[in-house]
């Protein structure tokens, strides 16, 4: 895709996905109407498929990775997969008509609910991980709890998607303690996948405050907080990007970004 063609979808083609989860109004999970959503036909469910990547190692970074210091012109938009299955589907789309990547951090009990959107998000080729089964406070709970929670969303990715995803990002927390990132390691994940941009999208604040946050800070190798479920987050999301590409930064998977 070229960068007229770039431009040109983020100006116009991610109207029509925008429209449809600001229908809903501005509130947490608001649905959005189904027509908005990616049609199932462009996404088909492959006969047979393929297992998804698993985690890797990156040696020379740390276990807990915040942004990469690769110094390539790329950032990771990251997404905390949970909410409304439109407003998730509204952002793959407006994602994909740029000519993007992202990385979705997957809620087990959300995958449970919606189990098609792990095909859907790796269909649309998007990294998806690991972000516990419950999304508690990971750092606060015993031993035997916390483990459950990474092994209980890594088994749902498993049965889904033959993989435990490629990454694992602590629920209600930037970084993980000791003992859950030792916890995340005996499950599979090398890495902790943390960040260093905070959208803080899921303060509601509004679109323009969500893009500010985001261009403000952002800036070559960046790992970028984001959620699904946010009509704020729909609507700011064609504006980061057209941003990121006035920059000549790409948005790429994570694990692009740090290979």
């Amino acid at each position: 895709m070229t960068e007229t063609d770039r431009r040109g979808a983020l100006r116009t083609g991610a109207g029509l996905a925008v429209a449809g989860a600001l229908t809903a109004g501005c509130s947490s999970f608001g649905a959005a109407p189904a027509d908005q959503a990616a049609p199932a036909a462009r996404y088909p469910a492959a006969k047979t498929p393929r297992a998804a990547p698993a985690p890797r190692r990156f040696p020379g970074l740390p276990d807990q990775i915040a942004h990469s210091p690769r110094g390539r012109p790329q950032v990771a938009l990251t997404f905390h997969g949970q909410g409304d299955p439109a407003t998730a589907r509204s952002l793959l789309t407006i994602a994909e008509q740029a000519d993007a990547k992202i990385t979705v951090l997957a809620v087990g009990s959300w995958l449970d609910e919606h189990p098609e959107l792990a095909r859907r998000i790796l269909d649309g080729g998007h990294d998806l991980g690991n972000h516990t089964h419950h999304h508690r406070t990971i750092n606060a709970l015993p031993e035997a709890e916390a483990h459950a929670e990474i092994t209980g969303c890594a088994e749902r990715l498993r049965r889904l998607t033959s993989s435990i995803g490629t990454w694992f990002r602590p629920s209600r927390a930037a970084t993980a303690t000791p003992l859950v990132a030792r916890l995340a390691r005996r499950a599979g994940y090398p890495h902790v996948l943390s960040y260093d941009v905070d959208s803080l999208d899921f303060t509601s604040p509004g679109a323009q405050a969500v893009t500010r946050k985001i261009t403000s800070e952002v800036r070559p190798g960046s790992v970028v907080s984001l959620h699904f479920g946010y009509a704020d987050t729909v609507a700011a999301l064609p504006a980061v990007l057209e941003e990121l590409d006035r920059r000549d930064l790409r948005a790429v998977t994570t694990t692009e970004l740090l290979t």
